[in-house]
This record gives C-alpha cells, structure tokens and sequence, in this order.
C-alpha cells in the first residue's frame, strides 16, 4: 500500500468530430499528465466528443467496442503506466446505453462505470448505473462519479462505505456555477473523510462557457489545488494517507 498517489484532474476542451477527433488530445494530456508523476487522470463527462447530447443522434459517438476505439489511448496507458478515466457515451454489450467513465488500465480490459444520476435529457439517451464504481490504485480505493452524481450526497456516502479513499469526478460546471462547485466537493470530501477530485470541461459546451475550477479537495473540505483559467490545463496534486488518517481519527 502506498503512502502517498499523484493524481491529475485533466480540465479538457474536447473537439468537435467525435470520438476519433479527440484521440490525440487525450494521449497529449496523458503526456502531460505522466510528466507531473501521475498514477491516474480524470477527463471530464463525455470527454471523448465534448458534451453535446444533439451528437448523440450519430451512432459515431458512441463507444461500441472500447478497446478497439480506445486502442491508441491503451497503448499510451501502457507505455506511461498511467490510468486514465475518460468521459463517454458508452452502448454496453447488450445494448444498454450509459454516460460513464471509461477506465484504460495498463494490462487490462477497459472497465465501464456508469453515471449513477443521469438527469434531465440524459434521461431520453442513457440508462443510470447503480451506484459508484470502485477501483484500487497503489492501495487506494477511488470512487468514480460523472457530474449530478456529486449533488447526491447519498452517492458520495455510498461510496465512503465502500472504502473511497479518494471520490473522482468528470463534470461540466459552467459560468455562474462556481459556488455550486465549490460546495459540492468541499462537502463531499469533509463529510467522507476522504480527497475529492473535479475534472471539469473546458472551453465551451451546450451548457455554456466553462467556469474552470477543476482541482482536488481535501478532507478539510478545503481546497488544495485548483485550474489557473478556464481553457485546457492538467492539475496535480500529491495526495499522502496520513493526512486522511489524521482526519478520520
């Protein structure tokens, strides 16, 4: 088990074109990201074709067969040792359509987990998972949520009962929405007793302009580190156990 994790919270302006068109930018932020001495990097929702649901009409943007699609970012993750969780729409062997994360780990099949809280016109095109997904990285336990998830306290509680040492989280929070944001993540991460992680989009969405902010929280419900703008940016941060052991105490 380790005493410490870098992590990298990727704020990521997704290009327009789908899923193809964005590839390199994601190996680039993994470059990036493994140049701070990251373990894992979180790409905000949807970050495979930036969010947009109206692109959803073409089949194109939709994840069908990840490790043939995700095949370059595989093999990044592989050469860097780094994991990476991106953001997509995802249609599940047996057809079920999800807004999740997807997981590229060194070695491994990519792993799925699904929004829990899909709200609003996410409701016309995915179906909602059943709670957070847990993933072990050097002896950490990291809970992934995508966005309206994190307004659920009860997905975060659920997550902590898990185990969540850190609760890592692809969003879109636009203008007009940083207090919302700051909330949301200093009140996860102090009532959990665990680091909470924002990866939020960059640039402009169907939702709006950015408000930027993505960053990681600590059990304090403080924040530590966070994005300098609005554009694209990666933000690490060093996070040690025994600043969650002091808190959980």
């Amino acid at each position: 088990m380790s005493a410490e994790l870098t992590v990298a919270a990727v704020q990521y302006e997704s290009s327009q074109g789908g899923i193809a068109a964005n590839i390199d930018g994601h190996v680039q932020a993994l470059e990036d990201a493994d140049g701070h001495g990251a373990r894992i990097a979180v790409f905000p929702e949807l970050s495979l074709i930036g969010y947009d649901l109206s692109q959803l009409d073409d089949e194109a943007c939709w994840l069908t067969n990840p490790s043939s699609q995700l095949a370059e970012v595989q093999a990044a993750c592989e050469d860097m040792g780094i994991i990476a969780a991106l953001g997509a729409a995802v249609r599940e062997p047996d057809g079920t359509p999800r807004l999740a994360s997807v997981l590229i780990r060194p070695g491994t099949i990519p792993l799925i987990a699904p929004k829990t809280h899909v709200h609003g016109a996410e409701q016309h095109y995915f179906e909602p998972g059943s709670g957070p997904t847990l993933v072990e990285v050097d002896g950490w336990n990291i809970a992934l949520a995508v966005c309206f998830d994190v307004a659920k306290p009860s997905h975060a509680a659920e997550a902590a009962a898990g185990g969540a040492d850190l609760y890592a989280a692809s969003a879109v929070y636009v203008v007009g929405e940083e207090r919302r944001l700051d909330l949301h993540f200093g009140a996860r991460a102090m009532d959990s007793r665990f680091f909470a992680l924002l990866a939020n989009a960059a640039g402009r969405t169907s939702l709006g302009q950015s408000c930027g902010g993505s960053g990681v929280w600590g059990p304090d419900g403080h924040r530590m580190v966070h994005a300098r703008g609005t554009g694209s940016e990666v933000v690490s941060a060093l996070l040690f156990r025994s600043v969650l052991d002091r808190y959980r105490r």
